[in-house]
């Protein structure tokens, strides 16, 4: 019986961790908790796949005591997105006009922050979105960046 009480909780820890896909940059404490770790705003660095030279950076808050410690927790539906060129930006294969590049979960079950790369072929710019959606009542809060490419290197589109 005692063993079975202590899987439960080891199971989800190690479920949340699974489902953190981005860097860890830092986080600053928003909220005391006494039990479990403090609630926090929580920064993480994507590196996108297809785009070589870009990183996006993401804040979200992220709940702490003993729900969020255990990954039971269901995070507030609000990030902030800032993507920057951090080298010279290589597209290796041609882009889709709109794909989801991130997914990571923000609650056990329903709950998921997305960042979309979109390619505004006009002006030369990938523009990337970050909102979170939820299984029955997505959220309208959202946050948006650009990062524009050099002209001398179109940006290849998959048809």
């Amino acid at each position: 019986m005692r063993r079975s009480a202590l899987a439960l909780p080891a199971f989800l820890l190690a479920l949340a961790a699974q489902a953190a896909s981005g860097e860890k940059i830092g986080a600053v404490d928003t909220a005391f908790q006494w039990i479990g770790r403090d609630h926090d705003i929580l920064v993480e660095a994507y590196d996108d796949p297809a785009v070589q030279g870009v990183t996006c950076y993401v804040s979200r808050a992220r709940k702490g005591g003993i729900k969020g410690t255990l990954g039971l927790a269901e995070d507030r539906a609000e990030a902030s997105i800032a993507c920057r060129q951090v080298g010279p930006i290589s597209i290796p294969e041609p882009l889709k006009k709109q794909e989801e590049v991130f997914s990571e979960r923000m609650s056990i079950l329903f709950k998921r922050l997305r960042i979309v790369r979109m390619v505004d072929t006009q002006r030369n710019v990938l523009v990337y979105l970050t909102y979170s959606e939820k299984l029955i009542d997505g959220s309208p809060q959202n946050s948006v960046t650009a990062v524009p490419v050099e002209r001398s290197l179109p940006i290849p589109i998959r048809p």
